[in-house]
């Protein structure tokens, strides 16, 4: 089926961010048509008047042009929040390439995060933009528990686009996420990209509203060995899970040879070879981050 598509004018399309990680969100799209089994951002259906479930429609985002990007220089940028900036209609509206383009001249940092390569139809437009990154979510290399999690591109054509980002010299990031616990092997993951990105993020599966009880049944039916697990991490929320990847992946890095450092909030460190990484694990903390940052700005 189809996803039900519209077109919808809203007042700007650069709003204030809570994100410890940046200072506005820019989301060209309400609704995301990958319909990841576990997105966090499904709770944003009930600001809509859409029945359809969550992945299955798209309002299509027109503003008013950005006259004066300038207003912007050295703020942080972040496409996008609550939907994919390159979900497979943006071929045909380009709301995210109209976006870029008002943001020419802006000296902002812009980060961009997605699950597709259509990003390549950009890459000399965001390779103009200064302090440009581009970030991937990848979470797994197996395509058949990619297929089995959302209907965004596959895997490799992902890590293709990574690769051709970063011989172009944008800054380029894995984004490790989330992490099933017990599916996810992260360390094959970073041992595959790491000479291909300046950074990895790893994020944590938390499960959140409707999405818990789909993932809980599906670790029944296809893993039920980790539903002890699950339950131990989600039902008793119990973190030595999350503890112990942790230091086991710090240690991984350090005989790997690369930087790991915990909820680092810093976008702007320099190209680095090898990548860093970066633990996004303790969510917590990452609130407290980002109101403190909020409270700064008042």
């Amino acid at each position: 089926m189809e996803p039900v598509v519209q077109s919808v004018t809203v007042k700007s399309i650069v709003t204030k961010s809570n994100l410890p990680v940046s200072d506005y969100s820019l989301n060209p799209y309400v609704g995301c048509t990958h319909a990841c089994k576990y997105c966090y951002a499904s709770f944003m259906k009930r600001f809509t008047n859409h029945p359809e479930p969550w992945g299955e429609f798209l309002d299509v985002k027109y503003w008013k042009e950005i006259r004066h990007p300038e207003k912007y220089a050295g703020k942080e940028l972040f496409l996008s929040s609550v939907t994919d900036p390159y979900n497979p209609q943006e071929k045909v509206f380009e709301r995210t390439r109209a976006l870029l383009t008002q943001l020419q001249g802006s000296q902002a940092a812009v980060t961009i995060t997605t699950k597709s390569d259509l990003v390549l139809r950009d890459l000399e437009l965001i390779k103009s933009l200064p302090n440009a990154r581009v970030a991937w979510s990848v979470n797994t290399l197996d395509e058949t528990f990619k297929e089995d999690m959302d209907r965004a591109a596959p895997i490799a054509r992902r890590l293709h686009a990574m690769e051709r980002f970063f011989e172009a010299g944008v800054r380029t990031i894995c984004f490790i996420s989330p992490i099933f616990p017990g599916i996810t092997d992260v360390k094959a993951i970073i041992a595959r990209v790491r000479k291909q990105c300046h950074a990895l993020w790893l994020e944590n599966l938390n499960l959140r509203g409707s999405a818990r009880a789909v993932i809980m049944d599906y670790i029944q039916e296809k893993y039920p060995r980790l539903l002890p697990l699950y339950h131990e991490i989600y039902t008793q929320k119990n973190q030595d899970y999350w503890k112990a990847l942790d230091a086991d992946l710090r240690s991984y890095a350090a005989e790997s040879g690369l930087e790991y450092v915990v909820n680092d909030d810093s976008m702007r460190r320099p190209f680095e070879a090898p990548p860093v990484v970066v633990n996004y694990f303790y969510h917590e903390q990452i609130k407290k981050s980002a109101k403190k940052k909020s409270a700064g700005d008042t």
